[in-house]
């Protein structure tokens, strides 16, 4: 049995502890995003207008993750696909999420650079919403 004061998914615990974690979707792109962005990370369309007043959104404190690389097709061969797929675990090992982020086809002498990047967010407001 699950100890309900552990985060279940993403961050998320039946006790409320804090907004932090707290999804919603982006009305541009429908992606699911955090709720105290002010830009979709997806689509970079603006989610809100921040007013002097109002506390500040959430701002990326440090990327301990970025991966970049890019596969090249040689001259010869046939086409080649290729799934770009992104799978988050928690710290048991178990999958919390896995999302097919794009597929598609290199053919000879094309190619496909790919970069993975790992924000980190401490939303501002606190208790807001």
């Amino acid at each position: 049995m699950a100890n309900p004061t552990r985060p279940l998914f993403l961050g998320r615990s039946t006790a409320a502890r804090s907004s932090a974690g707290r999804t919603r979707l982006c009305p541009h792109c429908k992606t699911t995003i955090l709720e105290s962005a002010s830009i979709c990370p997806a689509c970079q369309g603006y989610l809100r207008f921040e007013r002097a007043a109002d506390p500040p959104a959430a701002v990326a404190e440090l990327s301990p993750l970025r991966v970049s690389g890019t596969i090249r097709h040689p001259a010869e061969g046939e086409s080649w696909e290729y799934s770009m797929v992104l799978t988050i675990r928690n710290e048991r090992g178990e999958e919390i999420a896995r999302q097919v982020v794009g597929v598609g086809a290199l053919h000879p002498l094309e190619e496909r650079s790919f970069t993975l990047t790992v924000d980190i967010f401490r939303p501002g407001g606190g208790g807001r919403r």
